[in-house]
């Protein structure tokens, strides 16, 4: 055994135990697949072809002729690599346009973009509120987010999952003994499939003097009629809420974002430390993201056919007498609560050709283990019905229905 530092620490025995511990638990983690095609409705994976329900693929576009097109010609004309952060030699005209065309699109005066979704929410927190503030997060809310507010430094209480009571408790008792306050939540919640009460946390902003970011990495691309997010869901554009967004999931690409006011933007270009001190997204990803919003531009049937889908497959498993979540995002929470019995039934489902992946504590609470089934809008009804034959078989076989 190698011995590590002065005070005699055997890191070997220590990462030994721990990983045991967590099979123990079956919390232990593996990479799955690997995939050996695209994230499209159907890939291959281990040399068998799966119907693919996991994915945040949601609209299809990551193998979208005209966004893979984009990418090859950003390749043979920028190169694979922007080569530096923004503030230094990774800035290219590309980023610009990208940014500017995210602004329209969420309906707000800028936009900044990051090299992840992550990075931006670490970001945007981080950098509007620290030591002598309080930030009010949903307990449900992305690791991201929560990460973010423990970096700022700042105060953080935790509200209910979608409590807006509670948070008007909170900021009635806290609110005044702190400098600035920052409401946070996931627009839709990635676990869960449901949508956060904006109306009702804007006007709680505006009584307090509050500042509210919403993260609609899952609602982009999903939620209202152009897929803006669930600020154009709620008809609240204009309203100065401060939206983050990733370019990872319906737009088919890499990276996040932060919309808002242009001074907050230009603000955020000077404190953000993980924009300041990350390299500047790849020009292919860069390209590709603002094809993905051409096509959403151009293809609002996308949506459409999106839900249409998601409704398709959420009433067959109901009809099964699955225990599924109420849902009107492309996430449908299929709850099986014991961690052994959703391994089980992930594992039999891949059996039938079928992917979808067994969610686990710590991502979601102790004893709600469950399937995260999301659905494509290029999925067709034929794949709908393979998934509802399999989930049949695999219910019936691990004693779910």
């Amino acid at each position: 055994m190698i011995i590590y530092g002065t005070g005699g620490i055997d890191l070997v025995d220590f990462l030994e135990k721990e990983l045991e511990l967590l099979k123990e638990s079956r919390l232990y983690r593996q990479l799955p697949g690997p995939l050996e095609g695209p994230a499209g409705r159907r890939t291959r994976i281990n040399g068998q072809e799966v119907v693919l329900f996991s994915s945040n693929n949601y609209l299809g576009l990551a193998h979208h002729p005209r966004v893979k097109a984009a990418a090859v010609e950003a390749v043979e004309r920028w190169g694979t690599g922007s080569g530096g952060s923004r503030l230094t030699t990774g800035n290219f005209v590309l980023h610009r346009r990208l940014e500017e065309r995210i602004a329209r699109f969420k309906g707000t005066e800028d936009a900044i973009v990051f090299s992840s979704g992550y990075l931006a929410n670490l970001g945007v927190i981080s950098a509007l509120v620290g030591r002598g503030d309080l930030v009010l997060s949903d307990e449900l809310n992305h690791a991201s987010i929560i990460d973010g507010c423990r970096l700022s430094r700042a105060t953080v209480k935790v509200f209910r999952h979608r409590d807006v009571a509670h948070v008007r408790d909170i900021l009635l008792a806290e609110r005044n003994s702190y400098r600035r306050c920052l409401i946070v939540t996931d627009g839709v919640f990635s676990m869960d499939g449901d949508i956060a009460p904006l109306p009702q946390l804007l006007q709680l902003a505006e009584e307090f003097q509050v500042l509210l970011i919403v993260d609609d990495a899952h609602a982009t691309g999903v939620l209202g009629k152009r897929g803006a997010g669930t600020v154009e869901h709620f008809g609240l554009e204009g309203q100065g809420i401060i939206q983050m967004g990733t370019l990872s999931k319906a737009l088919g690409s890499e990276g996040g974002y932060v919309a808002g006011d242009a001074i907050l933007i230009d603000y955020l270009r000077n404190r953000a430390r993980s924009f300041i001190f990350s390299t500047a997204p790849s020009p292919p990803v860069v390209a590709a993201a603002m094809a993905a919003l051409d096509v959403l531009e151009e293809e609002p049937c996308l949506i459409d056919q999106l839900h249409a889908n998601a409704c398709q497959l959420y009433r067959g498993l109901k009809e099964m007498g699955f225990e599924v979540l109420p849902t009107e995002s492309a996430i449908i929470p299929l709850m099986v609560g014991e961690t052994r019995r959703a391994l089980t039934l992930s594992a039999a489902l891949a059996e039938k050709g079928v992917f979808v992946t067994a969610i686990r504590p710590p991502t979601v609470p102790e004893g709600t283990s469950r399937l995260r089934i999301t659905v494509m809008a290029t999925h067709k009804p034929e794949d709908i019905q393979r998934a509802l034959e399999a989930f049949l078989w695999a219910g019936k076989r691990v004693g779910l229905i």
